[in-house]
């Protein structure tokens, strides 16, 4: 049977695949106004504002990539005991994610960033963050909300934006009772120490990403990319790397073979996002049992979506049927 038909067919099912995000959820925030004079206060622009909107950014663009595709999800992490954490939890709610797995720390504010934009330039970006290591007491409630949840759900990403959920610690524990009970682990990575990692059944990074944590300068060719994704794959034990080249596609890398994915994409307006639909489409169709090389190759025509439009955007499963026959 042909990709296209094995989708179709799966389409016609109601039951989703449940699947459990734990990451760094944040605000984005935006001011929209007009400018026409200087402030008598400073040489700066006075923004007359015209509207204000708030969307989900960081860990949330990964939830919402799985709402479109008709994924039932929960979120696991960390906000603030603040408006911005009851903000993150009304959208969330909203959209129908379960929401029962989030900690409050009130010792940190919810990360909200606001930026202030006339017409299509943006002013400033106002960030209200803080990134320390959680405490041993959160993350200890933590692990108890996700021991509570993972029998139930058909595989789990981890989507890390460097906010300080995923200390070493915390991953690792997470990690071990996820493999405990069967469930397969895909990491949206950052930073530089991907061992702890270990035991993630994907890690997703993009070529900048790659190059950083394995330490290597630069990666242009394909035997670049090998040799990286050889000292992480070492580094780690995941089953598989799949690294997203932009232009270039993306490289499904193994232990013991590489394949590379051509780029869909006929038109590219923004690739902001676009990795968290890259990572959403892959978890969502190995939770139903398509093998990761169909997986890649549905997040490929995805991710074509996508960065055909400005700011992070979602797609849904008939989109990317259509974007398959048309293509």
């Amino acid at each position: 049977m042909s990709l296209l038909n094995k989708v179709k067919n799966f389409n016609s099912i109601p039951n989703k695949p449940s699947i459990l995000v734990v990451g760094d959820l944040m605000i984005d925030r935006y001011i929209m106004g007009s400018a026409t004079r200087l402030s008598p206060e400073a040489p700066v622009p006075v923004v007359n504002v015209k509207n204000e909107t708030a969307t989900l950014g960081g860990a949330g663009n990964v939830v919402q990539n799985l709402v479109a595709l008709g994924a039932k999800v929960s979120i696991a992490g960390m906000i603030g005991d603040d408006a911005g954490g009851q903000q993150v939890i009304e959208i969330l709610k909203n959209d129908g994610v379960e929401t029962e797995s989030l900690v409050k720390d009130s010792s940190r504010p919810t990360t909200v960033k606001t930026r202030v934009l006339v017409g299509s330039h943006q002013l400033v970006r106002i960030d209200r963050e803080t990134t320390n290591p959680i405490s041993i007491e959160l993350e200890n409630q933590l692990v108890e909300k996700f021991e509570s949840v993972i029998e139930n759900k058909d595989i789990v990403i981890f989507s890390d934006y460097n906010k300080g959920l995923f200390a070493l610690s915390l991953t690792q524990r997470l990690i071990k009772i996820a493999n405990q009970h069967q469930k397969k682990v895909i990491v949206d990575p950052k930073g530089l120490n991907y061992e702890k990692y270990s035991g993630a059944y994907i890690i997703k990074p993009n070529r900048k990403e790659l190059a950083e944590a394995a330490k290597v300068e630069g990666i242009k060719t394909n035997e670049d990319i090998q040799k990286a994704a050889e000292i992480i794959l070492n580094q780690t034990n995941a089953a598989y790397l799949i690294v997203t080249l932009s232009e270039d596609g993306m490289a499904i890398i193994s232990k013991d073979r590489t394949q590379l994915l051509s780029v869909k994409a006929t038109e590219v307006f923004d690739v902001t996002g676009a990795g968290d639909t890259v990572i959403a489409t892959i978890a969502y169709f190995l939770a139903v049992g398509f093998s990761i090389e169909e997986a890649c190759e549905l997040a490929n025509h995805a991710a074509a979506i996508v960065i055909r439009h400005i700011g992070s955007a979602t797609t849904t499963i008939d989109e990317i049927l259509a974007d398959m026959v048309s293509g």
